[in-house]
């Protein structure tokens, strides 16, 4: 059931404030970071409203107004909504209280325009969870795309400015080469941009479609999603490393990646949907890429001795476990793949969360210097280790449940080449997370390193890495947390 509801506009405006006051308050550091935790928790707490209308069956909408009959800014909240908007904002919250121990520790210049630019990606992350056509989701996917350019150039070095370059260039240049003409080809072939909610199996277009041209239209929008880094458009997201940490944190874990693995998996099923993805045998050479990109990425992160380009080709690895999840089309795989949204971003944020509080700690970015660490630093490393093993996929921690999921999914297939890509992820990503962990805990520090001259990171970093990596402890024991908005997402 359909039910319009005005309080759809909270999430958005706590959000869209946000930044606002970040500028009215740039003389006040406190009060100014402090409405990033004011907003955060404001937004949360009006996500969660929606939980108990979308858990009793509704889709809730709100269109504001009409800009062309079929075209309209529109919003709407159903369960695979809820699985971004929870994780953007509840993460949010932990990201200040990191931003102000890494910024302040660092002494980093213009903090404003930071908090600022910050503040808007969470809007847009927020407004592509809520969209309800594919015109407003453009929309908000550019809305992060701009406004993230300024966090990944940050440091206005040559470095940072040629990886800015980089990050532009692919997301704003696939998004207008592609996405747009997608978009407008949808529009063409549907008369409407309004996706089809409520049921993944039907999709938006009708039977008389040109089968040619929709598909095209699916290249197209696979190809304009760049965010999702799909192998070969996935390069600006090791090149964005330049950025500070934290926003690493944003670019991997909460707001960019994930809006491009959202609205893949939101194109595919509430756009073409799982009829049409099966009728065309488009599923198929969408897996392949995606498995493609979790296997060469994880062989290339072994490779690098940075820690944080080792984390990112991770990310790029991990992703694409969403995508080739969701375009299995199997009830179970498509499970695991929604899932692996919120499991991989508590995961991964304690990753990058822990790699900057090494650094602020230590001012060492080289996994190979890392060796005793471990031991000065217990609650960073620990929850690092906690995080690794989600990314292998070790029970009890939550991204064992995805890949289960998935794992499960690609039996039933009967798509053995499938079945051994998780596999062989699964060894490649323990053999580029376990090294560092026995570096860290049981191997000699360098020559040269006095251990004795390192501690923990500040409380205001340590308790929220600690924080977000018990969470992916308690979402590995509870994995109803999320799998119940997925139930809710009608359709299998």
């Amino acid at each position: 059931m359909i039910i319009q509801k005005y309080t759809l506009i909270l999430p958005l405006l706590f959000t869209g404030l946000c930044p606002l006051f970040i500028w009215l308050f740039r003389k006040n550091i406190n009060a100014r970071e402090g409405a990033s935790f004011v907003a955060g928790i404001l937004t949360f707490l009006s996500v969660l409203s929606f939980v108990q209308p979308v858990l009793d069956g509704n889709i809730l909408m709100l269109p504001l107004f009409t800009l062309l009959p079929g075209m309209e800014i529109k919003f709407c909240v159903d369960g695979l909504t809820l699985i971004f908007a929870i994780v953007a904002s509840f993460l949010w919250i932990f990201a200040t209280s990191y931003n102000i121990g890494y910024m302040r520790s660092l002494k980093e210049h213009a903090q404003t325009r930071y908090y600022f630019c910050f503040a808007i990606a969470i809007f847009g992350a927020i407004g592509v969870a809520m969209s309800a056509n594919i015109f407003t989701l453009y929309l908000f996917y550019e809305i992060i795309t701009i406004f993230t350019y300024p966090l990944v150039a940050h440091h206005q070095d040559e470095m940072g400015y040629s990886g800015a370059r980089k990050y532009i260039v692919y997301l704003m240049g696939t998004s207008k080469l592609f996405l747009l003409p997608a978009m407008i080809m949808t529009y063409i072939l549907c008369g409407t941009l309004d996706m089809h909610l409520g049921d993944i199996a039907k999709g938006m277009f009708p039977p008389t479609a040109n089968p040619i041209a929709v598909t095209i239209t699916y290249a197209l929008f696979v190809a304009g999603l760049a965010k999702a880094a799909i192998m070969p458009l996935h390069n600006w997201l090791p090149s964005a490393m330049v950025a500070p940490t934290p926003v690493s944190a944003l670019l991997h874990a909460v707001a960019v990646v994930k809006a491009g693995v959202f609205s893949i998996s939101r194109i595919l099923l509430s756009v073409f949907g799982v009829d049409t993805m099966s009728a065309l045998g488009l599923g198929y050479p969408t897996a392949c890429f995606a498995a493609f990109t979790i296997v060469c990425a994880s062989a290339i992160a072994l490779t690098k001795d940075d820690l944080k380009a080792r984390l990112a080709y991770s990310t790029v690895s991990q992703l694409s476990y969403v995508v080739l999840g969701v375009s299995l089309l199997t009830p179970l795989s498509i499970s695991g793949g929604l899932v692996h949204i919120a499991h991989h971003a508590f995961s991964k944020i304690t990753l990058f969360f822990a790699a900057g509080a090494i650094y602020v700690a230590t001012h060492q970015k080289k996994i190979s210097l890392l060796s005793g660490m471990g031991r000065r630093m217990p609650w960073t490393f620990g929850a690092f280790g906690v995080a690794s093993l989600s990314m292998i996929g070790v029970p009890p921690v939550c991204g064992f449940v995805s890949k289960w999921y998935m794992i499960n999914g690609a039996v039933s297939t009967g798509q053995i080449l499938f079945v051994c890509t998780f596999l062989a992820s699964t060894i490649l990503n323990a053999a580029y997370f376990m090294p560092i962990l026995y570096k860290a805990f049981f191997e000699a520090p360098a020559p040269g390193i006095d251990l004795e001259q390192y501690s923990e990171a500040p409380l205001t970093m340590v308790i929220p890495l600690c924080f977000t990596a018990a969470a992916s402890v308690f979402l590995g024991l509870y994995p109803q947390t999320f799998f119940q908005f997925i139930n809710a997402f009608k359709g299998y």
